[in-house]
């Protein structure tokens, strides 16, 4: 493969010289480039267009004529893509829940003693949320505050009526008009059954009624478990705090026993972030030859211990096979979600371990520790213990040396602080920033990578042009490990922002793009939106605010998910790459246009990242106008004569 066709795959340069290795090598080796360029996407598939949900089909759609064909149940194309994509949202939803079930399990757990190692680390947050479930603390040591927290956290996943307890943190008019519609999730299991039982053959075959469940799945994920798994990770954890490190393949160490994790759930990460420091192992590793341990992150378990640890990240969710590729990582351990099957034959052409942990998610090829929070510091240190012993086996290696500075940890809290200190924390300086123009608006970008697009190019170009237009932007996930290693989360970035949005960066001394965490933590936008309705002057919904979302490079479940629950919030929500509903324009119209009649939030659809941009600042200066802040008014000085006619 030549450098050129190396370079239309991703604008990362650490990236693009391992690929350009690769090639020279002339091995076979394949990595998820080269499989995108052989495996063209179905035309049909890709439009929602395709019905696989009974044994009758699968029925394909004339994409041509797709309003005189219909499956063998007699769905027509409305119904097909209204079902797969409100699949999609179940599946997103059950990925996010299944994560939050676990870490809530460890949080009761630790809080009755039971796995040695948790702890509580953020009683002041333990607090918080143990009122917003109406818990007496007055007089109560933490771990019953925990245990009775943790309990009627858990009883909200299978409860079958009532409404989950962090819908009520929305604004009022937020939740009048979920209420209204009918799609409060009662609790996080029912909502995902349902919508899996009413998109079987036979079942719901209403476009408009199918998206009632699809909008109070998709609640029961951003206001229901991924909430409680950012707010449980917190109290356990540490709530993050601005915190300065690097990123990109360059942090890989030649020297030293290099350990990728990898997926999305911090349990284990953080367990083998404590075992790592082990006087033991450090001593073994010196014994095999090398200098030290050196831990590093992949995707969103890495996002989590980098925001609370600052421990480097090697990179995103296209770079997990080119770590590897470097032939200088000793073990990858990996625990759920956006880990390719195709590692398990990729280590084989290298010395590296893959070591799955979760019962839920095992890989051919790989070695199965599973890891149990009751034993866990001891299971961590024999993962840790099997990549120092592989030190050895290491031949040659090719580590790029791209890194880049960043600073990552801005939780709601943080950003809270930062805007007042600890006596005056506010968004008060936020909004009227907003409301004066020196930021325009607010969008969180977020999501994934997709090869079928550069590498990061879509991201980066992106966030650039809107914080040239003085647009600050949040970030979670993969999409802030591409910003990052493009130098933007760092205050210097600030050079790169509008005039407004840079006099901002400068007087607080944050970067114009904020990493806020894992894909898991998108709810901290949800959280900050609303702080924005509460503080006042910008509207009272999440609907009025001059906000948007977007998730450029889009490829997962999740994202769709997680797009949703911003969109029944109230958001414009852009999604680049592809969009899998458009074999069907009526049900297509409906999630771009006519929704926004009914949650005053919608979808858009957008490949190109200048037009895209250009798509989200028209939306908030059409919010602004509605506001009645889009013209900066005049400074005015006042005479006597004024200030006497002035009413007080």
């Amino acid at each position: 493969m030549s450098n050129d066709t190396n370079e239309k795959q991703s604008v990362c340069k650490a990236s693009l010289e391992v690929l350009e290795q690769l090639s020279k090598t002339n091995v076979g080796i394949e990595t998820a480039f080269q499989r995108a360029e052989k495996m063209k996407p179905c035309p049909i598939g890709a439009t929602g267009s395709c019905c696989k949900h009974c044994g009758m089909g699968p029925c394909r759609i004339n994409t041509k004529k797709p309003l005189e064909s219909v499956g063998i149940c007699g769905a027509d194309i409305n119904t097909i893509a209204a079902r797969n994509f409100c699949r999609m949202i179940a599946a997103g939803t059950a990925a996010h829940c299944e994560h939050s079930r676990h870490v809530a399990h460890t949080f009761l757990a630790a809080a009755r003693g039971e796995v040695p190692g948790y702890q509580i680390k953020d009683i002041g947050k333990l607090l918080k949320v143990a009122a917003d479930y109406g818990i007496e603390t007055k007089s109560k040591p933490s771990d019953k505050i925990s245990e009775e927290l943790g309990t009627k956290i858990l009883a909200e996943f299978g409860q079958q009526e009532g409404e989950v307890q962090f819908i009520k943190r929305a604004p009022a008019k937020r939740q009048a008009i979920w209420r209204e519609m009918g799609v409060v999730p009662r609790g996080i299991d029912r909502e995902i059954v349902e919508m899996m039982s009413r998109t079987h053959i036979g079942d719901d075959a209403d476009y408009k009624n199918l998206m009632i469940q699809g909008a109070r799945c998709s609640l029961a994920d951003g206001w229901g478990g991924s909430m409680i798994a950012t707010e449980l990770q917190d109290i356990m954890f540490g709530t993050p705090i601005p915190i300065r490190t690097k990123v990109n393949l360059g942090v890989l160490k030649k020297d030293e026993v290099n350990i990728v994790v990898h997926g999305h759930d911090p349990l284990m990460a953080e367990m083998i972030a404590t075992a790592v420091q082990d006087a033991e192992l450090k001593k073994l590793a010196q014994v095999k030859g090398a200098k030290g341990i050196n831990l590093v992150g992949m995707c969103c378990s890495g996002n989590e211990i980098l925001l609370r640890r600052g421990i480097p990240l090697a990179g995103n969710f296209l770079q997990q096979e080119l770590a590897i590729a470097t032939g200088a990582v000793e073990a990858i351990v990996v625990d759920v979600q956006c880990i390719m099957p195709a590692l398990g034959k990729l280590t084989e052409c290298f010395h590296t371990k893959l070591v799955t942990t979760s019962r839920t998610v095992k890989i051919p090829g790989a070695t199965h520790i599973e890891f149990d929070e009751h034993d866990a510091l001891n299971i961590a240190k024999s993962i840790i213990r099997l990549a120092v012993e592989n030190y050895p086996n290491r031949k040659q290696t090719n580590i790029p040396n791209q890194e880049t500075e960043l600073i990552a940890g801005f939780s709601h809290e943080t950003i809270n602080y930062m805007l007042g200190g600890s006596f005056r924390g506010s968004y008060r300086p936020l909004n009227d920033n907003i409301i004066n123009g020196r930021i325009r608006g607010v969008v969180g970008v977020v999501g994934c990578n997709n090869p079928r697009v550069k590498h990061d190019y879509v991201h980066n170009t992106l966030v650039r042009e809107l914080i040239a237009n003085d647009i600050l932007v949040l970030q979670t996930g993969c999409a802030a490990i591409a910003c990052a290693k493009d130098g933007l989360l760092v205050p210097e970035a600030a050079r790169f922002a509008g005039k407004g949005l840079a006099e901002v960066c400068e007087a607080v001394g944050m970067p114009p793009v904020l990493h806020c965490g894992a894909c898991v933590d998108n709810s901290r936008l949800l959280i900050a939106a609303t702080a924005m309705v509460k503080e006042g002057g910008l509207g009272d919904d999440i609907s009025d605010l001059p906000i948007a979302g977007c998730a450029p490079e889009w490829m997962s479940e999740k994202a769709i998910a997680i797009g949703q629950y911003f969109v029944a919030s109230g958001a414009l929500v852009v999604f680049g790459v592809t969009w899998p509903t458009t074999g069907s324009e009526i049900f297509t119209k409906y999630l771009f246009e006519e929704y926004a009649n009914v949650y005053k939030g919608r979808w858009a659809f957008e490949v190109d990242p200048n037009k895209m941009a250009n798509l989200i600042i028209d939306h908030i200066n059409k919010k602004r106008e509605a506001l009645g802040i889009q013209k900066t008014k005049e400074r005015v000085l006042f005479d006597m004569e004024a200030r006497r006619a002035l009413q007080v």
